[in-house]
């Protein structure tokens, strides 16, 4: 652990400690407190019932015991409402001090008076929601059978949850899945989550602890009408504990094991602790305060599955021998320094009676070789509650994560000791809410994977001196009659001779030596002697200022209710040297290098900062008809970027609702998705390749926009001039023959994404509130959709010409400049699909449920620029079996997870994700008198081995026990109304 982060830890225990003390010395100033019991209907406690005295701001929750203690200052009598999910909500009224208030509370349907504010920016009851949005209790999220809240987001109807590392998973909707996900937002209290320059959330990292968390609210469609950028695959929102109604301290404990019964890694333990304690003084002002850790070892990412098989024209598909583990242009999914870009082409080889060429790559390094397996996730928050006058709250909030893990873009990268803060002010009142936050990132000691393995080897040998030496083996062992195939196993031996190996000091201490090196370029590559002056440090330490505001005008207008808000956002990039780099500079500087002491240069070197600034205006106005039954929804969303034109988000939606048990919705928006910063404003060198953003003014004078051929037609063009020299020509003249496979990329600047939605659904309840059933479609049409495709640009010549085409050959590499660009696709992508949630509760307490989803995409007969990705399986299911109470303070669990499987398609990997099952199972055994419970339980209970994505990690079994005590000191429970 860091040292500001240790001290901040111990911060926050003393402060915890002192306000535990602290606050018996507060007063009631002539208040008086109301006690009670609340029971279900078989006599067992009920806890987090809400206890509301009615039009007032008075409240509180019942603990573990079904104990509620509340303050006021009503005069009597007044009634008091008891709700919570899952139960009919009863009103009591109390005519003075001396009723004895014990409540029973009977079952109805789980969601019959639920309430979310997420779909529509304003609360409203789940049932009638205008677009699909699923919802996670408090009740839920302790039932789960998931390790985490975070992790039972993928038990929910349309979600698919990715994970990337044991620290970091990412939600997804209807398609297009990538583990760096733009198109999902995700917020906390209304607080976008995401690291600035980064571009995304990184899992839970700075979000809510195990113990803070209320409920979460998750929009599996497009939101951007209301929320503008970044949310047009979907939003989730992370409700957490108010102070006022949730007080004391809780403690939360849980300790697991994972990689049981894996080869090459021992079961391992994983801990987290955390720690909440919230308390109210007089419902004027309160605060609470969340610290947890969390570490463990993390999923491996092992796999050796080929994506360069020898039947592609990157291999040698002449030679049928050179397959499996004897191909030579071997590219594993988990293995760094062996891609396209490594690739070398040995000529005039003397083979079979004629000068042969064959395609090898560079041998490259394991990613269990180049990461820490032990990563943690330290994170805190505090939370100042003031109300200015009773229907007016004043509320700061500060954040701070820091975290390890692996994060994957284009490449992967190891997350080191990645710090993400965030300071919020917000003032709300009955109708108007005012919000400010700032995100500050600082990516600490990260680093990427290929630019790391790259330079290992460049260290040793450039590629084409290692290329010359494993030629000269090649020849000499094919001249004294060696079989192909072992002829270059042995030359692949002899080229790599004087290279670091994993395992011993010389690779640990080189690695440590690059990692430190915040240029990604190699410099001296393979000159003897020469100190290693390619790095892989991933330097980030930008920042994201946000203000929205929102203004409920219904009772100043006469016909309709009228919401109105804005937005302003500006990103400030640091230039780091590497990444993001002063755009004002002349070309040859741009990715100017540092010193390789290790030591974070002053941003000052690297030029003046870049903004990148975007604001937006919407006003929604609904309106009821037929006695409530009809509900209408109308919106319409303003959005600048300065570096694009302005854009129009409209949505309508009609909820219609002939009875209060059923309801039908339908809905159908458009939405923008400018690019996110990496995608507009990056130019960084990673291994001989260029990710560069589209924006015009980064390509000027560099061609790739304007000036370059696609790499896949430069391979097909190369495949065909190989074929051709060994027939006999040489290569000039083959070259110029094959001119017309030369595709010109001819990109326009990069432009907004745009998704038009339309979904229907329906929810309703059966039988007497015990069933309960939600069904919904949609249909996705996507224009301008954002990737990226690899380029090359013939450095001294104009494509089309003689020399342009000459360039493109493989022997004339060094006459080549790559890069990954991003760019709008050229064809339209139309996807669909649809899903089903049914929640039954039959005898006693025992609840069954089940969703399916079903997500499709339409084939374009023209291909484009790059691939899509759609990511997603069509079919994917969960079913569950509980019990909150089957035995008296006893409950349990079961969830059975399964989907079909599905082609992945990324810039990194690509190939078929298996189809795979599991069986997610917890036993709960609550003790009232403790304010405690005990849940024993198991994700992946059968120690399934499975992979979600391409190149991701192996995901086994993890069991865990967790000790929560929950509302300890919690004195008077005092609520928000």
């Amino acid at each position: 652990m860091k040292p500001r982060l240790y001290k901040t830890g111990i911060l926050f225990t003393f402060l915890i400690t002192f306000l535990i003390h602290s606050s018996a010395f507060a007063q009631l100033n002539g208040s008086f407190v109301i006690t009670g019991k609340i029971a279900d209907d078989q006599g067992h406690p009920l806890e987090s019932v809400s206890v509301q005295i009615l039009d007032t701001k008075f409240g509180a929750s019942s603990d573990s015991a079904g104990v509620f203690k509340l303050v006021g200052n009503k005069p009597f009598p007044f009634t008091i409402q008891f709700s919570a999910i899952g139960f009919a909500p009863k009103n009591v009224t109390v005519k003075s001090l001396n009723d004895n208030i014990n409540v029973q509370l009977f079952s109805q349907s789980m969601i019959a008076n639920e309430v979310v504010v997420t779909a529509s920016r304003q609360a409203e009851k789940l049932l009638r929601s205008p677009v699909t949005i699923e919802k996670l209790d408090i009740k839920a999220l302790k039932e789960s059978p998931a390790p985490s809240f975070y992790d039972a987001l993928g038990n929910l109807k349309g979600i698919q949850l990715t994970t990337s590392s044991l620290t970091f998973k990412i939600p997804n909707a209807r398609g297009f899945n990538i583990p760096n996900n733009f198109r999902f937002m995700q917020l906390v209290d209304g607080v976008d989550m995401q690291a600035a320059t980064l571009g995304v959330p990184l899992g839970n990292a700075i979000g809510p602890t195990e113990l803070d968390i209320a409920s979460v609210e998750v929009t599996p469609g497009a939101a951007s009408a209301l929320y503008g950028m970044n949310a047009i695959n979907g939003m989730a929102n992370l409700i957490t504990k108010n102070p006022f109604q949730y007080q004391g301290l809780s403690v939360y404990q849980k300790v697991g094991v994972n990689h049981v019964g894996e080869k090459d890694q021992d079961a391992s333990v994983l801990t987290e602790t955390a720690i909440r304690y919230a308390q109210a003084f007089n419902n004027k002002f309160a605060f609470k305060v969340n610290f947890s850790y969390l570490r463990g070892t993390d999923w491996q990412s092992n796999s050796t599955n080929d994506q360069n098989t020898n039947d592609k024209n990157t291999a040698n598909p002449a030679y049928p021998e050179l397959n499996g583990e004897n191909n030579p242009a071997y590219d594993a999914w988990n293995k760094y320094g062996d891609e396209n870009n490594n690739a070398i082409t040995l000529s005039g080889v003397n083979y079979q009676g004629g000068k042969k060429t064959f395609l090898v790559r560079r041998t490259g390094y394991w990613e269990k070789d180049l990461v820490n397996p032990v990563v943690d996730n330290l994170k805190a928050d505090i939370a100042l509650h003031y109300r200015i006058k009773p229907s007016i709250e004043l509320i700061y909030g500060y954040r701070v994560g820091k975290m390890d893990g692996i994060f994957q873009r284009g490449n992967k990268v190891q997350l080191d000791n990645v710090i993400v803060q965030n300071h919020h002010l917000e003032l709300k009142g009955k109708n108007f809410q005012v919000r400010s936050y700032v995100s500050i990132e600082n990516t600490g000691n990260s680093y990427n994977l290929k630019p790391l393995s790259d330079n290992l080897d460049l260290t040793n040998l450039s590629n084409s001196a290692w290329g010359a030496k494993f030629k000269t083996n090649l020849q000499q062992s094919l001249n004294d009659g060696t079989d192909l195939a072992t002829a270059m196993k042995l030359a692949r031996q002899f080229a790599d001779q004087g290279r670091v190996e994993p395992g011993t000091p010389e690779f640990d201490q080189l690695k440590n030596t690059i990692i430190g090196i915040n240029n990604w370029d190699h410099k001296n590559a393979g000159i003897a002697g020469a100190p290693p002056t390619g790095g892989a440090w991933l330097l980030q330490k930008s920042r994201m200022y946000h203000t929205d505001a929102q203004w409920d005008l219904s009772n100043k207008v006469k016909y309709f209710n009228l919401l109105v808000g804005g937005d302003l956002r500006i990103y400030e990039v640091i230039p780091d040297g590497n990444n993001f780099v002063d755009f004002s500079r002349p070309i040859d500087e741009r990715n100017k290098p540092v010193s390789v002491d290790g030591k974070v240069p002053d941003s000052s070197n690297f030029g003046k900062n870049v903004y990148y600034k975007k604001y937006g205006f919407f006003a929604q106005a609904t309106k009821t008809f037929f006695n409530d039954k009809l509900k209408v929804f109308a919106s319409l969303r303003f959005d600048q970027n300065l570096e694009f034109k302005p854009k129009f988000n409209p949505r309508a939606a009609i909820v219609y609702s002939p009875k209060e048990q059923h309801n039908f919705r339908f809905a159908v928006q458009n939405g923008f998705r400018f690019p996110a910063l990496f995608e507009a404003l990056s130019f960084v060198n990673n291994g001989n390749v260029r990710r560069v953003g589209g924006l015009s003014y980064i390509n000027e004078g560099l061609g790739y926009l304007d000036n370059s051929y696609t790499l896949a037609s430069v391979n097909t063009f190369n495949a065909a001039v190989n074929t051709d020299v060994t027939a006999g020509m040489t290569s000039n003249d083959a070259a110029l023959k094959n001119r017309d496979l030369l595709t010109v990329t001819n990109l326009p600047p990069t432009q907004p994404e745009k998704i038009v939605s339309f979904e229907a659904g329906y929810k309703g309840i059966f039988l007497d509130n015990k069933l309960f059933v939600d069904l919904d479609f949609y249909h996705n049409t996507y224009t301008g959709f954002l990737g990226q495709v690899e380029v090359s640009v013939p450095k001294d010549a104009t494509v089309g010409s003689d020399q342009a085409v000459i360039d493109m050959l493989a022997s004339n590499r060094s006459k080549q400049t790559r890069y990954r660009v991003f760019t709008n696709a050229k064809n339209s992508y139309k996807n669909y699909g649809s899903a089903l949630a049914v929640t039954y509760r039959f005898y006693k307490k025992f609840t069954i449920s089940g969703n399916v989803s079903y997500n499709e995409i339409k084939t374009n007969a023209q291909s484009d620029v790059f691939v899509t990705a759609f990511n997603t399986p069509k079919w994917a299911t969960n079913l569950s079996v509980g019990n909150r109470e089957v035995v008296n303070n006893l409950g349990f669990n079961i969830v059975w997870k399964w989907q079909t499987s599905f082609l992945w398609e990324s810039p990194l990997a690509n190939g078929t994700v298996p189809s795979f099952n599991t069986i997610d199972a917890q036993l709960t055994y609550r003790i009232p008198a403790w304010k405690a419970y005990i849940k024993v339980g198991a994700a992946n209970l059968f120690n399934t081995h499975y992979i979600q994505y391409a190149a991701g990690p192996t995901i086994g079994g993890l069991y865990y026990t967790t000790l929560v005590f929950d509302g300890l000191f919690g004195k008077i429970n005092q609520a928000t109304k």
